[in-house]
C-alpha cells in the first residue's frame, strides 16, 4: 500500500512538473514570437533608412531620409521620384483613431454604467454577449458597411456635397468606433463591477440617489480600469486594418486643418497596400513598409504599456 500511494504521489508530480513546464512555454513562445516580430521590423526599417533599391546610401543621404520621414509632408510611395514623410499616414490614423474615440468612448462608458449599475440580471446576461457579438464581426464587413450605408445614407444628408468620395476618414471612424464599443464596454463594466457593494450602501446611505452613487462613487473608484479600456480601445482603433483601408482609401494627404471629410492613408492602409505584392521585394518602396510597421508597432506598444501603468498606478485594491 506504501510502495502504490508513493508510486502515485510520484506520478502525479510528474504530471505537475509537465503541465508547468508546457504553460512555461506557451508563456515563452508569446514572448519569441513578439521578439521575433520586432526584430524583422527593425531589420526591415534599418535597410529602408540605409539602402536605396539594394544599394547602400551616403551618410548624407541617410540622415535627410530620417529626417525627411518624420517631419516631411509628403508621401509617394510607388511613385517616380517617391519621397517619404510619414506625417500624412500619421495624420490619416490619428483622425480615424479621434472620431472612433468621440464615439466609442462615451457610448461604451454609458453602456457599462447601465449594465453595471441599473441593468436587471436578466437583461445583463442577454445584453452583455449580444453587445460582445460586435467583435466577432469581421473587420472587411465594417469597411463595406462604411462605403455603402455610412456615407451615402448618413453622411451626405447631412454635408449635402461636401462628401462625394465613399472613401473618407469620418465613415472610417465612424465605423471602427462601433467595432470598438465592446472593448470599451466590456471593461469599463467589469472594472465597474469590482467595485465592493459597501461603497454603494455607504453612498446611498448618506443620501446619494442612484447616479450621484453611480457617477460620484462607483466611477471615480473604477477610474484605473475604465482609462485603461479607454487606451486599449483607441489602440485597437489605430491598429485596425481592413476597415479602414476600404473606408477611408488609400491616398495619402496632408491637410491642414485636418479634414475628416477627404480620403486619407492610414499607416495600416498604406501596409495592406503595399503586402499585396505589387511591389518588388527589396526595393526602397518595399522597405518603407516596414518602417511604417515598426512606427506603428511603437505606438501601439507605448499606448499599451501607457495603459498598464495607469491601471497599476491608480488602482484601488479593496479587502
Amino acid at each position: 500500500m506504501h510502495d502504490m500511494m508513493k508510486g502515485s504521489r510520484t506520478a502525479r508530480r510528474v504530471r505537475e512538473a509537465i503541465i508547468e513546464m508546457a504553460l512555461l512555454g506557451c508563456g515563452l513562445l508569446s514572448i519569441v514570437v513578439t521578439l521575433a516580430i520586432a526584430l524583422v521590423l527593425i531589420v526591415g526599417t534599418v535597410q529602408f533608412f540605409t539602402l536605396h533599391n539594394g544599394e547602400a546610401m551616403a551618410f548624407e543621404s541617410i540622415w535627410d531620409r530620417v529626417a525627411y520621414f518624420f517631419v516631411g509632408t509628403d508621401w509617394t510611395a510607388a511613385f517616380a521620384g517617391a519621397v517619404y514623410g510619414i506625417l500624412p499616414l500619421l495624420e490619416g490614423t490619428l483622425l480615424v483613431a479621434a472620431v472612433a474615440g468621440l464615439i466609442a468612448l462615451p457610448i461604451g462608458l454609458m453602456t457599462a454604467i447601465y449594465l453595471s449599475e441599473y441593468a436587471p440580471p436578466r437583461v445583463r446576461s442577454f445584453a452583455k454577449p449580444t453587445l460582445e457579438l460586435l467583435a466577432g464581426i469581421p473587420t472587411v464587413v465594417y469597411g463595406f458597411f462604411a462605403i455603402t450605408v455610412v456615407t451615402p445614407y448618413f453622411l451626405v444628408p447631412l454635408f449635402g456635397e461636401s462628401i462625394g468620395n465613399p472613401n473618407n476618414v469620418l465613415s472610417g471612424g465612424i465605423v471602427v468606433g462601433i467595432m470598438i464599443i465592446p472593448m470599451v464596454a466590456s471593461l469599463s463594466e467589469d472594472s465597474l463591477r469590482a467595485v465592493p457593494r459597501s461603497l454603494r450602501d455607504g453612498a446611498i446611505a448618506l443620501g446619494a440617489n442612484k447616479f450621484e452613487t453611480s457617477v460620484k462613487v462607483v466611477l471615480p473608484a473604477a477610474l484605473s480600469g475604465v482609462t485603461a479600456s479607454f487606451l486599449l480601445a483607441v489602440s485597437r482603433a489605430v491598429g485596425e486594418t481592413m476597415a479602414v483601408a476600404l473606408a477611408c482609401g488609400d491616398t495619402a494627404n496632408w491637410t491642414w486643418p485636418p479634414n475628416p471629410a477627404e480620403a486619407a492613408a492610414t499607416m495600416t492602409s498604406f501596409i495592406v497596400r503595399i503586402a499585396k505584392g505589387d511591389v518588388q521585394h527589396g526595393t526602397t518602396d518595399f522597405n518603407s513598409l516596414f518602417a511604417v510597421a515598426c512606427f506603428l508597432f511603437f505606438i501601439t506598444l507605448s499606448m499599451n504599456i501607457l495603459a498598464q501603468k495607469v491601471l497599476r498606478r491608480y488602482r484601488q485594491v479593496y479587502q
